[in-house]
């Protein structure tokens, strides 16, 4: 394997509430190699969307370090936190978490604008066409299918070209039709970019064009790393 951009290392979740403590993850270690294809599998309440949320910087961990691209993100500040994610990584979600009140174009166009990007509008038009909605761009999402909305959430999560692709359950609320031709959209953008993509799913259509497939039961990984 080359060049590691993840590397988790002794990673764990707790979250106390009502007086009682719950374990999410427990000591996971994982590395991802760049331009590698990751999914990770297991039983849902196994820790899958908690482990992408602490790679992405969502979230803190209890205990551990999450490392991207050789920078300790768990020690990062606010402000650095929000660069790096904004610079290296996209992400893409179950339930698309598109702006409704922009259309498509304007979501698209978010990550380009908060980037200072000189020509943010033509360039979401680009990632657009590039996702074959060039005639859906001033929709709104209320007015898109969901294939649709996760098309343009797809363009959104590559328009800085990032090198790190995260991917929670992204063929999760579409039928399999259209998830297949999500899968397709989506492998053939990260080839493009040449980023890495660590995706969280149940779909075997999906686990099949990993190059390594993880799984996690009860916070902790099945599966050597």
């Amino acid at each position: 394997m080359g060049r590691m951009i993840v590397q988790v290392r002794d990673l764990s979740m707790r979250l106390t509430g009502g007086g009682r403590s719950v374990t999410i993850l427990d000591g996971v270690t994982l590395d991802v190699a760049e331009g590698e294809v990751l999914a990770v599998t297991g039983p849902s309440g196994s820790g899958k969307s908690t482990l992408l949320g602490l790679i992405a910087g969502l979230d803190r961990p209890t205990a551990g370090s999450i490392a991207i691209d050789g920078v300790d993100i768990t020690r990062l500040g606010e402000d650095a936190l929000a660069r790096l994610r904004r610079d290296t990584i996209g992400f893409v979600f179950q339930s698309f978490h598109l702006i409704p009140t922009l259309t498509a174009a304007e979501n698209v166009a978010v990550p380009l604008e908060l980037a200072s990007h000189a020509s943010a509008s033509v360039r979401a038009a680009e990632l657009l066409d590039a996702v074959g909605l060039s005639d859906r761009a001033r929709h709104y999402p209320a007015q898109l299918s969901g294939g649709e909305q996760q098309r343009v959430a797809l363009a959104r999560a590559v328009a800085l070209r990032p090198r790190l692709l995260l991917a929670d359950e992204p063929t999760g609320n579409l039928d399999t039709t259209t998830g297949a031709q999500i899968i397709e959209l989506l492998l053939g953008l990260r080839k493009e970019f040449e980023a890495s993509l660590v995706l969280v799913t149940h779909d075997h259509a999906l686990t099949e064009h990993a190059d390594r497939v993880v799984r996690l039961r009860d916070g902790r990984l099945e599966t050597p790393a």
